[in-house]
């Protein structure tokens, strides 16, 4: 058994834009250890990661606002807090805000993340607006 301490109180959150369609910000709930993070993700309206999969798995849990999940293939829903998304091992897959309103959740990302490529405004509208 490990006791994985919190963050430090006043350590920054690090904004992210690489791998992510807008600003999002993460926070990390404590250091990744052992192939496990762990961190409380904020996307801003409209903001999403790129596509990806996690070597192990990840754990979604919605605590604020409204998102939008989609796996491969063409498999999407919304989400709302309370809501926890299980993304199994090699799922390739992206998460983000609705166009109109924020979503924060806390991600559990299990192995290594492969990121692939972008998900286009156009595709991300047309899952919004069918």
């Amino acid at each position: 058994m490990k006791i994985l301490r919190g963050r430090e109180n006043g350590a920054p959150s690090n904004p992210r834009s690489d791998t992510f369609t807008g600003t999002v910000w993460m926070d990390p709930v404590v250091a990744p250890t052992d192939g496990v993070a762990v961190n409380t993700v904020f996307f801003p309206p409209g903001a999403r990661t790129h596509w990806h999969r996690h070597t192990e798995g990840q754990l979604l849990l919605v605590t604020h606002g409204r998102g939008y999940v989609q796996s491969d293939p063409d498999e999407g829903s919304w989400v709302l807090p309370g809501d926890v998304v299980y993304v199994p091992a090699g799922e390739q897959h992206w998460h983000g805000a609705g166009p109109e309103s924020y979503l924060v959740h806390v991600a559990v990302s299990l192995g290594t993340t492969e990121w692939s490529t972008e998900v286009t405004d156009e595709h991300y509208r047309s899952l919004l607006n069918p």
